[in-house]
This record gives C-alpha cells, sequence and structure tokens, in this order.
C-alpha cells in the first residue's frame, strides 16, 4: 500500500502544469498544434487556456470560438484591447493587461507559460510571468522582421526562460543574444505540422468555391493580406491603397483580410472601404478564415501578396508565389518564390510584380519547419526541471563558445536522404554529416517509370518517418542515376540501358512537391566522386579524379575543389576515352574505347569467350556448372597461372591506364581514385603503366583504390551536406 502512494504520488509530480496563453487569429494558427499535443498527454501535462487581446472583438470576429470549437476548455478570457487602433492605445492595452493578468496568474499557478511572437499583448504576458517567478516558453523568438516588433520580439526572449525557435538562424541570434545555449530547441514552426498535412486533402475546391464563389478556379485567385506599420503609419496606408489599386486594375478575383489590430489599422480599413472594395465583383473581403482553411487557400493561390509573415513563412511550404510589400517583413528568411517589393511607391511597380509573379510555381521549401514542432517542443517541455533555479542565466561572451560546444550534436543531427537509382535496386538511406549510414532501404527497381516513381515517393516518405524518430533533421534529398544529368534543373536527360523509360524526367520537382525538401540530382560517376571529396582519399584534395571500375566505366573530375559538368553534361565520361582505332566494339557504338577492353562487362565477355574454348578453367579452380560465368573467374584463373586469362587482364589493365594517362596529360590531377568492385585489382597494375609510359611530369601522380563501400549513397547525401548548408533552412 505504501508503495502504491509513492507511485501515485511520482505520477502526480510528473504531470508539467502547461498555460496556453493565445492572443490573436495568427498566434492561436501557431499554438492550437501545441495545445492538441499537450492535450493528448493527460498523464503528462495539465494543460490551462487563457485567451485574450482581438480574440474577443467582434470587429475581428470573436475568434475564440474557433478554440471553444476545437474543444478547448478556455480558463479565462481577458478584455485586454483598447478601442483607438492607434499608437496610445496599443499602450494602454498592454497597461490594461499587466493590471488584469496577475489575478489569473495566482489562480492557476502554471509551471510553464507558453508564449508565443512578437505581438504587444504576448510582451505583457512575458512581463507578469517573469515577475510572478512563472517559466516562459517562448516560441519563435530570434527571428528578425524589420518593424517594432523585433523589439518586443526580443524583449520577449530576454524575460523567457526557454526559447523554441523555427530556424538556425533565429537560434544563432538567440545565443548571439546571450541566451543559454541548452535551453534553445530548433524545433521548427508547429503550423507546419498541419498545414503539410492538410495540403494535399481533396476537399481543397470545395474551401475555394465556398469564399471565392463556384467561378473561381485553382491557381486563378490571390490572396492579399496586409498589416499597418507602427513605426511608419502614413506610409505603410499609402502602400495599402497602392496594393489595392494593382490588384483592381489586375482584375483577377482577390480574398483579402482585414488588417490586424495594430495602430494604423482602422485608416486602413477606411481606405479599402472608400475604394468599394468590400462591394467589388472581383474581391471577398473577410476578417477571419479558419487557419486550415486558409492554408488550403494560400496554397492553390495564384500569388498572394501583402507584408503578413504568412507569405515569407508558411506559402513557401506549397511553393506559392509571393510579393511582400514594404519593409514589415524585411530581414525575414525567405524561400525563392518571394518576390520584395520594399519601396512600393507606385501602382505599377506593384502592378509589373503581380505580372511577374502570378501563376508561377516554386519549388516547395521547409526553411521553416519539417512537420514534426509539435513532438519536439513536447519533449522539451517534459525534460524541464523544476527544481533548477528560476533565475535565469545568460552566456558571455555570445556565440563563439556555445556553438563549439555543440558541434558534435550538429554533426549527429544534421542529415541527408540519399537515394541511389540503380538498374537493379532503388536504395534510399538517411547519411548524417560524418557520412555514417544510420539507416539503408532497398527495393527491386520496377520496370515501369509510373511503378518506379510511386516506389521511390513512397520509400522516401516512410524514411522520413523514420528519421524523427532517429533524431535526424532532414536538410534535403540527394539522387544518384545513371546517364546523362542536367543537375541545375534536376532532369535525367538520357539514361544508361540498365533503366528504361528513364529519358527527360524531372526528378527534382515531383520529389519536392512530395517532401517539401531542396533536391540535387547528379550521375552516378559524379556522386562517386563527390563521395571521395566529402569522405574519402579525396577530401582536401584540389585536384583529382575518380574512375568507376564496375560493369561499365565512369567517373568524375574535381578541379579547384569544384565537379567538372561540362557544357552539355557529360564531361568525365572516362569510359568512352579511345585507348585503340581497331579495339572491340564499346555499348556506346565506337570502337576501342577504355569500357570496351576494361569494364566488369567486357571482362565477362572475355571469361565467356574462354569458357566455351575450354580455356578458361585450370586445376584447382572451384567452378560448379549452374554458376554463370563472371570477371571473377576469369581473374581467379589469372591468379592461378591460366596464361590467357593473365594476357586478357592485362591488356585491360594496360587500356585503362593508357586511358588514365589521357587524364593526367589533359587535367594534370595529384590524385587518381579507382572505385568500384575492380578498383583494388587494377590499382597496381594502372600505377605501374602510369609509372612506365606517362610523362615525367606526371608519372608520380598516386593512384589508389577507394575504401568507400557505398560511393553512390554518400555522393548524393554529400551534395546535401556540403550545398544545403550553405543555405538557410
Amino acid at each position: 500500500m505504501e508503495r502504491k502512494n509513492l507511485d501515485e504520488s511520482n505520477l502526480c509530480k510528473k504531470r508539467l502544469r502547461v498555460c496556453v496563453a493565445t492572443c490573436n487569429r495568427a498566434d492561436y494558427s501557431k499554438l492550437a498544434p501545441i495545445m492538441f499535443g499537450l492535450k493528448a498527454h493527460p498523464d503528462e501535462f495539465d494543460l490551462e487556456v487563457v485567451v485574450l487581446g482581438s480574440h474577443l472583438i467582434d470587429d475581428y470576429g470573436n475568434t475564440f470560438r474557433l478554440i471553444e470549437q476545437d474543444n478547448f476548455d478556455i480558463g479565462s478570457k481577458l478584455h485586454t484591447i483598447v478601442r483607438g487602433e492607434d499608437e496610445a492605445a496599443m499602450v494602454e492595452s498592454v497597461g490594461l493587461a499587466l493590471v488584469k493578468l496577475p489575478d489569473v496568474l495566482q489562480r492557476l499557478r502554471p509551471d510553464v507559460l507558453v508564449v508565443h511572437g512578437d505581438r504587444f499583448d504576448a510582451l505583457a504576458l512575458a512581463t507578469a510571468a517573469a515577475l510572478m517567478n512563472i517559466r516562459i516558453l517562448h516560441l519563435e523568438g530570434g527571428e528578425v522582421s524589420g518593424t517594432i516588433d523585433d523589439s518586443i520580439r526580443h524583449a520577449i526572449s530576454k524575460l523567457a526562460h526557454y526559447h523554441a525557435c523555427c530556424t538556425r538562424i533565429a537560434e544563432q541570434h538567440l545565443i548571439a543574444m546571450c541566451e543559454d545555449h541548452s535551453r534553445i530547441l530548433l524545433a521548427g514552426c508547429p503550423s507546419y505540422d498541419k498545414l503539410l498535412l492538410s495540403q494535399h486533402k481533396g476537399d481543397y475546391m470545395d474551401i475555394i468555391r465556398s469564399w471565392l464563389g463556384d467561378k473561381v478556379q485553382e491557381g486563378e485567385y490571390i490572396v492579399a493580406l496586409q498589416h499597418p506599420v507602427t513605426t511608419d503609419i502614413q506610409h505603410s496606408i499609402k502602400i495599402y491603397g497602392l496594393m489595392l489599386d494593382a490588384l483592381l486594375s489586375f482584375n483577377k478575383f482577390t480574398l483579402i483580410l482585414f488588417p490586424n489590430i495594430d495602430a494604423g489599422s482602422k485608416e486602413m480599413v477606411r481606405v479599402m472601404r472608400k475604394k468599394g472594395i468590400e462591394q467589388h465583383p472581383n474581391f471577398r473581403a473577410v476578417k477571419h478564415i479558419p487557419f486550415e482553411q486558409f492554408i488550403q487557400l494560400v496554397s492553390h493561390a495564384g500569388c498572394v501578396i501583402g507584408n503578413s509573415s504568412c507569405g515569407v513563412r508558411e506559402a513557401g511550404a506549397f511553393g506559392t508565389p509571393v510579393i511582400n510589400l514594404g519593409t514589415r517583413q524585411t530581414g525575414r528568411e525567405t524561400g525563392e518564390n518571394v518576390l520584395h517589393v520594399r519601396d512600393a511607391d507606385s501602382h505599377n511597380k506593384i502592378y509589373h510584380a503581380l505580372e511577374l509573379q502570378f501563376g508561377k510555381r516554386y519549388p516547395c521549401s521547409k526553411i521553416y519547419g519539417d512537420g514534426n514542432a509539435v513532438p519536439r517542443i513536447l519533449k522539451f517541455l517534459h525534460s524541464i526541471d523544476l527544481n533548477e533555479p528560476l533565475q535565469k542565466t545568460f552566456c558571455f561572451p555570445p556565440v563563439k563558445d556555445p556553438i563549439s560546444q555543440d558541434i558534435d550534436h550538429i554533426l549527429e543531427t544534421q542529415s541527408a536522404l540519399a537515394i541511389d537509382l540503380g538498374g537493379t535496386n532503388l536504395r534510399v538511406a538517411i547519411i548524417c554529416m560524418r557520412g555514417n549510414i544510420l539507416k539503408k532501404y532497398s527495393q527491386p527497381n520496377p520496370h515501369t517509370f509510373e511503378d518506379r516513381m510511386s516506389l521511390l515517393l513512397k520509400m522516401c516518405k516512410e524514411t522520413m518517418r523514420d528519421a524523427v524518430s532517429l533524431n535526424c533533421r532532414i536538410l534535403g534529398v540527394g539522387v544518384s542515376t545513371g546517364g546523362r544529368v542536367n543537375p541545375q534543373e534536376g532532369v535525367v536527360l538520357h539514361s544508361t540501358k540498365l533503366i528504361q523509360e528513364w529519358s527527360s524526367v524531372d526528378l527534382r520537382t515531383p520529389i519536392s512537391d512530395a517532401l517539401h525538401l531542396p533536391v540535387w540530382v547528379d550521375n552516378d560517376g559524379n556522386c562517386a566522386t563527390l563521395a571521395e571529396r566529402k569522405f574519402g582519399h579525396g577530401k582536401g584534395v584540389e585536384n583529382f579524379v575518380t574512375v568507376i571500375t564496375g560493369t561499365g566505366i565512369g567517373g568524375g573530375i574535381i578541379q579547384h575543389n569544384e565537379l567538372v559538368h561540362g557544357s552539355t553534361f557529360c564531361a568525365a565520361e572516362l569510359g568512352h576515352i579511345v585507348v585503340s582505332l581497331d579495339g572491340p566494339e564499346c555499348s556506346c557504338g565506337s570502337h576501342g574505347c577504355i569500357e570496351a577492353f576494361a569494364s566488369g562487362t567486357a571482362l565477362q565477355k572475355e571469361a565467356k569467350r574462354l569458357h566455351d574454348e575450354d580455356l578458361l578453367k585450370v586445376e584447382g579452380m572451384d567452378m560448379k556448372l549452374s554458376e554463370p560465368i563472371t570477371a571473377v573467374h576469369l581473374i581467379s584463373a589469372a591468379k592461378m597461372g591460366n596464361s590467357k586469362a593473365d594476357t586478357v587482364l592485362n591488356k585491360a589493365s594496360t587500356a585503362l591506364a593508357l586511358g588514365i594517362i589521357n587524364i593526367l596529360h589533359i587535367v594534370n590531377p595529384t590524385l587518381v581514385i579507382l572505385s568500384g568492385v575492380l578498383a583494388s585489382f587494377y590499382q597496381a597494375p594502372v600505377q605501374q603503366v602510369i609509372s612506365e609510359r606517362a610523362l615525367v611530369s606526371t608519372q608520380s601522380t598516386r593512384v589508389v583504390a577507394s575504401n568507400l563501400e557505398e560511393p553512390a549513397l554518400l555522393g548524393a547525401a554529400s551534395m546535401v551536406l556540403d550545398y544545403a548548408t550553405r543555405r538557410t533552412y
């Protein structure tokens, strides 16, 4: 009985009392996924909900009802907004909130208060909680937008004890602000958890028609959302008027949302009504749209225009074109879908931006999240030790020490999704920054294009789910495939005979759209070379050549630390260097290529010829009748004294060496790396021929056999790990 009471006591201690305070429609879209997560774990968390700010104002849609519709019990409703929509009213609203909040917080006594963003209401919440010794978790700190919101956001961060930020740069900003790195979680944006799941819902046309009418089609309308800039109200009102004029001239169906409650919003509504927007047949003006429906409308819009953070954050996940007006989002990390019109001083400039952006489609980006923020935040909350001192400690000097302390964590968790599209098997792997293959999957490669793409996407999605449980952050996708590839477009131009129906195929777009990640594509020879540069013998070598000796002969060239692709993407087709004018026919249609002498296929052909002439087998050689003849038998026979097999292999080694000598005389690398199943066999004879027949200046060039087990997968991963980390994700 005593033990049972002890267990119950421990269970009670585990429940963390979390108060989530929401002030407006925008922050509820970020907080709701966390609230659902907390509610789903009643054994670990005790959720309290406080509603204040514009949620409770009729002019802004009484959006507290959405919270009730989501079946959350609202513990307190605080009317904190002083109407007036000017600077003084904002200050008075903060003061009113500070007067009312202490009673609520005293009654609820939460262990942690969750506060979002950069609104003046949130500043009041953080101030009250900090002064009442309540721990604060701040969402989306460390970001930069370029208005008074920056000052409010950073002030809340200084009051907060814990931080859940969305991007790597935001994390670095918080570290630079002397916040304790151990209390910063790089989680991603919680709203992405919902929007990535909702993007492909089949009812999107019903939603479009319910808000814009039956005549409007997908991609044929605009979503407009412009808020006042409180540090320059008059200019933001002017921009708002110019935006409306441009939209009227552009003559497309437009869904326009009312501005938020900041100072200047009343004047902006007057401008809208003066221009007759609410009565115009091409416009639908609304105060609020439920988030799930709003993201569907943004996802399928022809364009989003305004200065809302949704344009630079959520819209990027769908590749929706965005026109960002003015300075309200200056400093935000954005994807390539955003066109900035910072000096929006004329109707024509905005109209021209609409002409450029409307109807385009961009690659989906995951700058602000990967759809797994809520599990990370719940885990972070669960790890909070209430016995730790409440007093914050700041880390000086900024940035340098915390980053160096965390480099092992970064190396372990930042990972790539690598794909090897072979002729026989389709392989997918999770590979971390150190080159460790954390998990690998393999399936037989289907014969038809449709089945191949379907299986590829299915395997990628399953791998992404596993990555979360492995605590891996997938930065992007790298694809290695045979044939000629345009890496700039992610298109396979011409593939090998091993992969039929694989010509002029865009691999980047379907994978990027399905996974919301950047995608890199290159041929297997180049990928093997990139693998050597990052993980193998080529690491730190400025100029080297990789030669793949497998079924065929391929490779890649690194010059001045960069991969050489050539003007038509066929550089480093090393297997098709001609070394004999009257040599055997090659698969390319020519004669005397290296591949016709030294590839696995060529050696297998010679082995079969000797076998058919009963010249292959020697005494002591183990050959089963049912066993297919391969290059391995040829090599085994030569090692056991078969002079015919030895002659074939000497000829192949010499042909390969002569081709490599040609490469040495053209690009003059400091190192040659042999990769593939025949690499260890060819290494010594190739080195010997080079020392005898190359120019004196190149005879000392080293030839080494690769020690990488999975060059194609590692090379695919290196494209992501080398290039994705140069960008902001």
